[in-house]
């Protein structure tokens, strides 16, 4: 694990591996970031210009190594590019800074301790680039025979013109340090193989982190599923020999005032049952369960933060198998609301799992309940894979939620939920259907979860599906495979709720 230190030590002075500096574009001209002052004077001034030379140009993403000059401790400089240069009186937004240091970390794999010397005016700058250096020294290596011998993820961040001394910056950077690793717990959920993450081994590391973070944790197993009436997570799981379980995880602070219910849909497997995917679909289908890895990291960081909100988290854990047990597309649930609903495709198993949990949520009464799955890939054809949609049968909360995830530097955008698309979801068998029109599907996903939500219980519902797990090259502080996407918001949104905000 990354180990985070602020020093008040100059750029000049610290011994470390590396120096981290940003560089932006001014016109076209490329000048160096404010933070950097010290490894400018020794290059004599012309850091820009040996910069150029070597052809840095200042664009985000962009990561250039030079060797120190003499006066610097460090034996090589990087510079990170943080792209336009922000007009006089302004400064570096947080997710420019993110990924810079997320860029940073990256190229320094293998490299022991690295000094970030890029722009801090305010304790938020200090945490943003904190969280970008500490997510984007994130590596996976668990199953990989030579992992001992690989290069290792940068192992420690030195945040220089941070300071250690004042509250508001140490409080920053430990609020950064809990939350980024706390999504790197998540990412090794998502990373691990479902072989090992079965839904049962899944519970298990829940139950390992309460006991170590003082929370609650219940967990049904397939016996207690059947015998309190769990149709929709009991008839998802049932072609599995992974029998599938439901866990309550409960954060609870003595001052609280408001109850936020936080429930994810836990797939550790989706094959899609009878209607199976076909190849090509079905190969990352380990990170269908990323929406309660998100919700499961989300609860521990409220209670490593502390946060004066009760935060409970549901997770829906099951595996999707075909089989002779399992069910068919034509067969009828009776899901834990009462409500029957006939299954008209079995691999539209995320929002029958997550019925149930937010019915059960939905008995306590929370002031708000937010769903987090990777549902459908109706979301991914309409905002790509690095943007989340959030819907709410309350549109200032999806608002809030989708300001609250443009802060944290979350993509997301808010989806409607049209009337109209209900209807498409009748059955001539069943209370409805778990499928309706294929056109709009990821709202009609939306448009189905909401028919369990509690009376008078404000909710929201985000579709994750796209920036959940990352296909392609690593950028910025964003790995291959799991990214933890949605955490940031959770806990953003905790943080608010706690505040009375929301």
């Amino acid at each position: 694990m990354t180990a985070l230190t602020l020093s008040t030590a100059g750029a000049a002075t610290l011994r470390a591996d590396a120096l981290v500096v940003g560089v932006a574009k001014s016109g076209k001209t490329l000048v160096v970031a404010p933070g950097a002052e010290a490894v400018d004077k020794a290059f004599d001034g012309r850091l820009a210009a040996v910069l150029e030379t070597l052809g840095a140009s200042g664009a985000e993403g962009e990561a250039t190594k030079l060797p120190a000059p003499a006066g610097l401790k460090a034996p090589v400089v990087l510079a990170v590019g943080l792209g336009e240069a922000p007009e006089d009186g302004e400064s570096f937004g947080a997710e420019t800074l993110r990924r810079a240091a997320g860029t940073a970390a990256r190229t320094l794999t293998g490299s022991k301790k690295a000094a970030f010397a890029l722009p801090i005016a305010t304790p938020d700058d200090a945490a943003a680039i904190a969280e970008g250096a500490l997510l984007g020294a994130y590596a996976y290596t668990a199953y990989q025979e030579n992992g001992k011998d690989a290069k290792k993820p940068l192992a420690e961040v030195a945040l220089l013109g941070a300071k250690p001394r004042d509250k508001a910056h140490k409080a920053a950077a430990e609020r950064a340090q809990a939350v980024a690793e706390e999504i790197n717990r998540a990412r090794d959920l998502i990373n691990q193989p479902p072989n090992d993450l079965t839904p049962a081994a899944f519970a298990a590391v829940a139950q390992a982190a309460g006991k170590e973070h003082g929370l609650k944790v219940q967990v049904l197993d397939e016996k207690a599923l059947a015998k309190g009436g769990y149709g929709g997570i009991l008839g998802v799981g049932a072609g599995s020999v992974n029998p599938p379980r439901l866990v309550r995880i409960a954060y609870t602070h003595p001052k609280a005032e408001k109850t936020l219910a936080l429930v994810g849909k836990g797939i550790t497997y989706d094959s899609g049952g009878i209607s199976l995917k076909p190849a090509g679909h079905n190969e990352t289908m380990k990170c269908d369960m990323s929406g309660a890895a998100a919700v499961f990291s989300a609860v521990v960081a409220a209670a490593r933060l502390g946060l004066e909100v009760n935060v409970t988290g549901w997770l829906a854990l099951a595996e999707n198998m075909p089989s002779g047990s399992a069910t068919r597309p034509g067969d009828v649930l009776r899901m834990y609301s009462g409500k029957t609903v006939e299954v008209l495709n079995t691999d539209a198993e995320g929002r029958l799992v997550l019925a149930d949990a937010i019915t059960r949520a939905s008995e306590e009464h929370p002031d708000a309940i937010v769903d987090v799955a990777t549902l459908t890939g109706a979301m991914v054809l309409a905002l790509g894979d690095r943007t989340f949609g959030i819907m709410a049968n309350d549109d200032d909360y999806r608002t809030a939620i989708h300001e609250i995830a443009e802060e944290v530097g979350e993509q997301s955008w808010p989806m409607p939920l049209p009337a109209d698309l209900r209807k498409t979801m009748d059955s001539p068998t069943a209370d409805m259907a778990n499928m309706g029109v294929r056109m709009g599907g990821g709202l009609v996903a939306g448009l189905f979860l909401q028919e369990f939500v509690g009376e008078g219980i404000t909710w929201a519902h985000l579709d994750i599906a796209g920036p959940a797990f990352h296909e392609g090259a690593p950028y910025g502080y964003t790995p291959k495979g799991g990214t933890g996407s949605s955490v940031r918001t959770l806990v953003k949104l905790a943080e608010r709720t706690a505040a009375g905000e929301l």
